[in-house]
């Protein structure tokens, strides 16, 4: 179809209403003109479409479809391949069910631990987050589906979220809030990407032309249309001309007739709706020449996959002694009512309508050989507070046991869209009864279901502490093969534990006032932070463990000394030290050993997921571009390197670096200067322009001498347009700098002039 050819033959009503959605979950069709409905339904870690009333919030009943693990979990993985995999089963459900666009992946950053809408995120480091979220882009994509990034962008909590502010400095933005949404767009070139709910320094994000048309379409390159999130919508023909293509669902013509008197009256140019309209038009016959029909798909093999993706999302925190994995022998308690009425996704828009779904005592049962089971309840979904019979009777049982395995976790509340957390702390009735089953019991896993990070009281009074986040639909299966040892644990964490709440980075400042949030802590988010300051976490970012062990030898850079317009290829030995086969991931970061910005003490830039039998050993093998070493600098408007040593840092997590080399960088840029009256002597003192007046200076001070200081140090707040009288008053008044001369040697300085004389 000729969508020019097409656009020319619509009338302004018609191209206004195609703008505007024709229903909940559909495009407007409009059949004389030969275009079709698109339909576009929830996601992202499985198919949501509802076969009835809809709602968005996932309270009405919808299709069934495959429940795979939530972000959370999948991010876990690390691993490329297999969100790639995940994807592409999401994708022939798409097609089975005639759904065009899926709405995810979401790749907002995990700010906060207590964001209610976290389960949905991958991860608090960017680069992890655009590199998961572009492969699921494709493998949704690969099958002829078009796949929808959100919450684009800064949608890093719930509360207020349809209002509030998000005050936050450029820098920051750049670094870590879009830098995870950049790399999805460039390698993952999602069809659509969805505008956020909140405002971004006063605009909001779904008529932020800033955000929707500068960055997103001319930076970036995005091809595709944007849409609204449901009902994100403020001003329609205002987020028209910002970018926004498509306002969704359905506003029964009210966002039609804006735009329509947006343009009668000249407040909106008919080639800007014009725009738009193709870029709907393109996906609409993109997604048409994708549908296939009589698809069907095979329940027990996406079943299967989502087995396999929950055990490599699944992160192995604690084992000591060894208590993992179980012996198939004696007695073992099973403990917890998530033990047999298991959470495996969070509430809201995300929440799928399972094929099935695995119970984990039933799994253990069928799998714990000789192993005499005994289960007790010992806490009530119900309600917090400890039940005095229900603790009793699982005390008497934990003793009775040789291991006792309790499964724990946030109820459905804490992981939820439209509401926050309000701690970190599991309900007080699990916290209370992990602790006393530690009295009568000293061999205690506890197996965690959850959508987020959670404090653990009691994580010295247990053995082994075993994640399962929100697993999905085959979390019980998964969380069994590896409890039994028939699967080895590879999942690391993809945020930071902390160990307590006020640790966070943004304690203060989360979730803001009632009408804005300030991101005080800049860059320092997640790992950032605590490499800073030195707090220690509960369990670090990258941390997981497993059945096996790897040892790390002889990293290699191919080079020593290197431009920032090349490349730099590094080279590490992986070898599995220990006595069974297992997969390890292995983390690169890199740090600036001596900026003169501010910068995190190092940041991920690279990950590799290896897969190794006991004794193998491989070359691991990463390539560092530019961006591995910049940062973003605002008064170029651009990603620049400063000239200087790093160092690139091979870990087995944020905590446990195991090698390290070096490697300078020359930069190719030159920092813009912007030299003024209020530079300081020190600001100056490197640039030969002004290398006689800082003589000058020097000199005439006495080296600071006669007041006892060092004159670098009084030099350091001495602004430029001091000289003028100070100089005047060393010659007697007869003399000294004149303000026209200080004006010339700034030019000079900023390459606008010449050198003063004289």
């Amino acid at each position: 179809m000729d969508t020019k050819t097409l656009l020319k033959n619509m009338t302004l009503e018609q191209k206004a209403g195609l703008c505007c959605g024709g229903g909940f979950w559909e495009t407007l069709a409009l059949p004389d003109l030969g275009i079709p409905v698109m339909t576009l339904t929830d996601g992202p870690h499985g198919l949501r479409k509802q076969s009835v009333s809809a709602d968005h919030l996932g309270i009405n009943e919808s299709e069934k479809a495959t429940c795979f693990p939530s972000a959370a979990g999948l991010a876990a993985s690390w691993n490329r391949d297999l969100l790639y995999k995940t994807g592409t089963a999401i994708g022939e459900e798409c097609q089975a069910e005639n759904v065009q666009i899926i709405l995810g992946p979401g790749a907002n950053i995990k700010r906060s631990p207590l964001c209610g809408r976290n389960f949905e995120y991958f991860s608090e480091d960017p680069y992890l987050s655009s590199q998961l979220a572009a492969k699921h882009i494709q493998g949704v994509q690969s099958r002829g589906v078009g796949a929808s990034l959100k919450h684009f962008a800064v949608n890093n909590q719930e509360t207020k979220r349809f209002t509030i502010n998000v005050v936050l400095d450029e820098r920051t933005l750049r670094e870590i809030y879009l830098a995870s949404f950049e790399g999805a767009i460039i390698e993952g070139r999602p069809w659509t990407v969805m505008a956020s709910y909140p405002r971004l320094n006063g605009e909001f994000c779904s008529q932020n032309k800033k955000l929707l048309t500068d960055i997103l379409r001319d930076e970036w390159g995005f091809e595709g249309f944007i849409v609204s999130d449901w009902f994100g919508v403020s001003e329609r023909d205002k987020g028209l001309a910002a970018g926004l293509d498509l306002e969704m669902p359905t506003s029964a013509g009210i966002g039609t007739d804006a735009i329509i008197q947006a343009v009668k009256n000249d407040g909106l140019l008919e080639e800007v709706l014009d725009r738009a309209v193709l870029r709907i038009l393109n996906i609409v016959f993109k997604s048409v020449e994708g549908r296939k029909t009589n698809v069907a798909y095979d329940k027990a093999a996406h079943h299967a996959l989502a087995r396999e993706v929950a055990r490599e999302s699944m992160v192995l925190l604690k084992n000591e002694g060894g208590i993992l994995p179980l012996e198939r022998k004696g007695v073992i308690a099973v403990i917890g009512a998530f033990a047999k009425t298991p959470r495996f996704q969070g509430v809201g828009s995300s929440h799928i309508n399972a094929t099935r779904i695995d119970i984990p005592y039933d799994e253990i049962a069928k799998v714990a050989g000789d192993a005499e089971l005994k289960y007790a309840e010992g806490y009530s979904l119900n309600d917090d507070t400890a039940n005095t019979a229900l603790l009793e009777e699982a005390k008497k049982t934990a003793a009775s046991a040789g291991v006792c395995v309790i499964f724990a976790g946030l109820p459905d509340k804490d992981d939820a869209e439209g509401t926050d957390r309000k701690s970190l702390g599991l309900p007080e009735n699990q916290n209370h009864l992990i602790t006393e089953i530690t009295k009568v019991q000293k061999n205690v896993v506890v197996v965690l279901i959850n959508g987020s990070a959670v404090e653990m009281p009691w994580v010295n009074e247990v053995k082994g502490i075993f994640e399962a986040y929100l697993g999905g639909q085959a979390m019980a299966g998964a969380a069994t093969d590896i409890l039994f040892g028939d699967c080895n644990p590879s999942g690391k964490l993809a945020e930071t534990f902390p160990q307590k709440l006020s640790d966070t980075p943004c304690f203060i400042n989360f979730p803001g006032d009632s009408k804005q949030v300030e991101y005080r802590e800049g860059l320092f988010v997640g790992y950032r932070y605590y490499d800073k300051t030195g707090v220690k976490p509960l369990f670090p970012f990258g941390h997981g463990l497993s059945y096996t062990t790897f040892e790390y030898s002889g990293l290699r850079l191919d080079k020593t000394e290197m431009t920032d317009t090349e490349e730099l290829k590094v080279c590490v030995a992986v070898k599995n030290s220990g006595t069974r086969a297992g997969k390890e991931i292995v983390q690169l970061y890199v740090r600036d050993v001596e900026a003169d910005v501010i910068r995190p003490v190092k940041e991920l830039k690279g990950f590799e997921k290896i897969d190794l039998e006991p004794g193998e050993e491989t070359q691991v093998e990463f390539t560092l571009g530019k961006r591995a070493f910049a940062f973003y600098d605002t008064d170029i408007n651009d990603w620049r390197v400063e000239s200087g040593d790093f160092d690139i840092l091979i870990g087995k997590s944020s905590a446990e670096i195991a090698l390290s080399a070096g490697v300078h960088v020359t930069s190719s840029a030159v920092a813009k200067k912007c030299y003024t009256l209020d530079s300081t002597i020190a600001d100056i003192k490197d640039e030969p322009a002004a290398a006689r007046l800082v003589h000058m200076m020097s000199t005439g001070m006495n080296g600071g001498k006669e007041l006892g200081m060092d004159i670098s140090a009084l030099l350091s707040s001495i602004k430029m347009r001091s000289l003028v009288a100070t100089s005047r008053m060393w010659s007697g008044g007869k003399g000294g700098i004149t303000i026209e001369q200080l004006h010339s040697l700034i030019a000079a300085m900023n390459g606008e002039g010449e050198d003063i004389h004289g």
